[in-house]
């Protein structure tokens, strides 16, 4: 999962702010350090409380980059749970409750740690999101 980040230049500084999400703006005194910062933006700005119902938007498939414009990944861990989450409440809209019914985990928790800040899921559990999401790209989460 990658979203877009124009890149500006103010005098020996760099700033940058993401296209498709309003306030993801980061600065850097070089652009490694940019480059850095606009990550953890990212991965900070994807990672909502958990009793948030807003979700953030999914990145833009059309923008494509330019001079100005990076694509900037978001960490996979993040990324998946995220989109676990994102299939849950937009595509399914879905409880966390339903949600560990239908994939057969039997604790409320056991799901939850599925939209953790971040996830690192065995093969058991990818078959089982996959399952209950058949929509879900893992692919996508990963930004392949």
């Amino acid at each position: 999962m990658k979203y877009h980040f124009k890149v500006h230049k103010d005098g020996k500084f760099y700033w940058a702010q993401c296209v498709e999400l309003e306030g993801c703006i980061t600065q850097g005194k070089t652009l490694k350090e940019l480059n850095s910062n606009m990550e953890e933006a990212l991965n900070l700005y994807i990672q909502e409380p958990e009793d948030s119902s807003e979700l953030a938007p999914l990145p833009k498939q059309s923008i494509r980059k330019s001079k100005n414009l990076v694509e900037v990944p978001v960490d996979p861990e993040i990324a998946f749970s995220f989109m676990v989450r994102y299939h849950r409440i937009k595509k399914h809209g879905m409880t966390q409750n339903q949600a560990a019914r239908k994939m057969g985990f039997e604790t409320l928790y056991s799901y939850q740690r599925l939209e953790a800040k971040k996830c690192n899921p065995s093969l058991k559990i990818l078959s089982k999101v996959k399952r209950a999401f058949p929509d879900f790209s893992i692919d996508y989460a990963l930004g392949c």
